[in-house]
């Protein structure tokens, strides 16, 4: 017999073995205001919060739902009192916890005015943001940035309090970002609005890391069947995970210090850190092994060629263009990222890791390969990552690639390079005219394409 989670079933759930809160959840006050409450952020802020309460702090989070399809998520958190499981699994066992943090979630779809009286709040402090890298675009109108913008106003009118912004979602300068977009709508609306943004809000940087793949019905059944708990939406991630914020904080703010999470004014070097190492080796090996019919990234890792590849391009080409932190070697980061991708619990798909490159790209591996142009560096390993992506988008059915945007314009250039590679490199999306004009870049490009022809992904690897 199940064991459905909520709040009167905490005791019964402890005694399957399982890590519940032992704090007490009603004294938790909601101080941190939380958009966009999915699995990453149930797996990360989430946890450090849950974290701090252990260790004795007050602090909580109200979730709010802007969207429709953020129903759901509302049902389901009211059913179990907004506790929810999270399974953290590494390649030898499936660790589950109960975490208390979120109090409470407010659905405000369709109903701006019910958010502005969330944000109005005297007792928040934080407004906290997962709301995807194309959540900021104003490139058609945004009714997110729209109703932060209102929000904002309503809490201008009703004695201006001060307000952090934390981005959490996976874009360098992710602060920047959030301010840009905030305080150009805001600049629209009135002079008062944005000089309350201008002089009471801040919007501190952050970088954050943890691999948290879609919860499937199969983590649902795992759940039932091995745990007799009965949880409408757990949260699956790795063990791993890291937070790396600046310290600009408007009000009060948690001590997530105290829980591993590091504050420096450094971010912008952690972020290139993660971009040039993790998301990079991602892109490097992703379209290599679409191509030779690797589903799984534990299954890439695994094979001889594919590990020294990535672990040439990181050691000749991604660490010699990054600047040393401090105590934190590249060296060792870089190894971190390869022992991440060894995990056969937290199966992270190929597929995912090929969405979107033509936006990839020009974060990821682009600048690596500018910076090695100008110090005389090798480029050999990212020249092949790029000649796999063309190839890729040649050679596999538009149906079945991955979601890229601006993927049939790839496309287009990447069937002309079949005849010849130096084709593909006029994607000025992507390809940056030092690229486009670099005879040893562009040699590179030809000898991989050619490889690649000739040999596969994985023979094309060792080749190198």
């Amino acid at each position: 017999m199940t064991v459905r989670l909520a709040t009167s079933s905490l005791e019964a759930i402890e005694r399957l073995g399982v890590r519940i809160p032992r704090y007490d959840r009603s004294a938790l006050a909601p101080r941190i205001l939380h958009l966009g409450v999915g699995g990453f952020h149930r797996a990360h802020m989430a946890l450090y919060t849950d974290e701090l309460a252990e260790a004795g702090g007050d602090w909580g989070i109200r979730g709010v739902g802007l969207l429709e399809t953020d129903r759901r998520m509302a049902t389901v958190l009211e059913s179990q009192d907004h506790l929810y499981t999270l399974i953290e699994r590494d390649s030898t066992a499936s660790r589950p916890r109960i975490v208390g943090s979120i109090v409470d979630y407010v659905l405000v779809a369709a109903d701006p005015d019910a958010f502005s009286e969330q944000m109005t709040r005297p007792d928040v402090s934080i407004l906290s943001l997962t709301i995807t890298e194309g959540g900021y675009s104003l490139a058609k109108p945004n009714p997110t940035i729209e109703a932060i913008a209102t929000g904002l106003d309503a809490r201008r009118v009703t004695g201006g309090a001060p307000l952090t912004i934390l981005s959490c979602d996976n874009l360098p300068g992710n602060g920047n970002v959030a301010r840009e977009a905030i305080t150009r709508v805001c600049e629209a609306r009135n002079t008062e609005l944005a000089r309350f943004v201008e002089t009471a809000c801040t919007f501190p940087n952050s970088m954050v890391d943890r691999i948290t793949p879609q919860t499937t019905d199969g983590d649902r059944v795992w759940l039932r069947e091995e745990l007799l708990i009965d949880d409408g939406w757990p949260v699956v991630a790795e063990p791993f995970r890291q937070w790396v914020l600046e310290d600009d904080f408007a009000a009060d703010r948690p001590r997530f210090e105290d829980v591993g999470a590091l504050f420096t004014d450094r971010v912008h070097d952690w972020e290139l850190y993660k971009l040039r190492m993790l998301n990079a080796t991602h892109s490097c090996m992703a379209y290599l092994m679409a191509i030779a019919g690797v589903v799984y990234v534990d299954e890439a890792i695994a094979i001889p060629a594919v590990r020294r590849y990535l672990e040439r391009f990181l050691a000749a080409e991604a660490i010699p263009t990054l600047a040393e932190i401090p105590g934190h070697p590249a060296s060792d980061y870089g190894r971190t990222v390869l022992g991440r991708y060894e995990n056969t619990g937290v199966r992270d798909q190929i597929a995912r890791l090929c969405i979107d490159g033509t936006a990839k790209f020009p974060s990821f591996l682009i600048p690596t390969v500018e910076r090695q142009l100008e110090l005389g560096g090798p480029v050999e390993c990212a020249a092949l990552a790029l000649a796999g992506w063309a190839r890729y988008l040649a050679t596999v059915p538009a149906a079945e690639r991955a979601y890229d945007p601006h993927g049939d314009r790839a496309a287009t250039f990447a069937v002309r390079s079949l005849g010849d590679p130096r084709a593909f490199l006029e994607l000025d999306e992507v390809f940056t005219p030092r690229l486009r004009e670099s005879e040893r870049f562009g040699e590179a490009f030809v000898e991989a394409s050619t490889a690649l022809a000739e040999r596969g992904s994985v023979g094309a690897m060792e080749r190198l």
